[in-house]
């Protein structure tokens, strides 16, 4: 599912995106930072990652072995995808903040190119 801004601070909304990943699947640090928490919320695993610009991204369902203030860089397994939460069934959910804003998060994977259309068919 795709980042979905809500209209406001407590509106509904998709504060970030899923990503298929099979249960037990390696989860990868989107971004080098330093991990900030590693615990269970409700009743879902997850890690938050502190990032340099004031970025802070969250992944859940994610168990972990890393500690607090652990450092990761970007690529680095982190930990492996779990079960739990509202993120759907074999999906991990990534959740970015900025100055503690919810963002898009494919905003830290670069700016996406235009999309070029080119000619498919002979047309007469």
């Amino acid at each position: 599912m795709p980042y979905r801004a809500p209209a406001h601070e407590y509106g509904a909304g998709h504060r970030g995106i899923d990503i298929t990943a099979a249960t037990g699947a390696p989860v990868s640090a989107p971004a080098s930072g330093v991990v900030a928490f590693r615990g269970t919320v409700v009743d879902r695993p997850l890690i938050t990652i502190e990032h340099p610009g004031g970025f802070v991204s969250t992944l859940e369902p994610v168990t972990s072995s890393l500690d607090p203030g652990a450092v990761v860089s970007a690529g680095q397994p982190i930990g492996t995808v779990a079960t739990g939460g509202h993120a759907p069934t074999d999906a991990v959910h990534l959740g970015v903040r900025q100055a503690g804003v919810y963002i898009d998060p494919m905003l830290m994977f670069g700016p996406v190119q235009r999309a070029v259309l080119l000619p498919c068919c002979d047309a007469r």
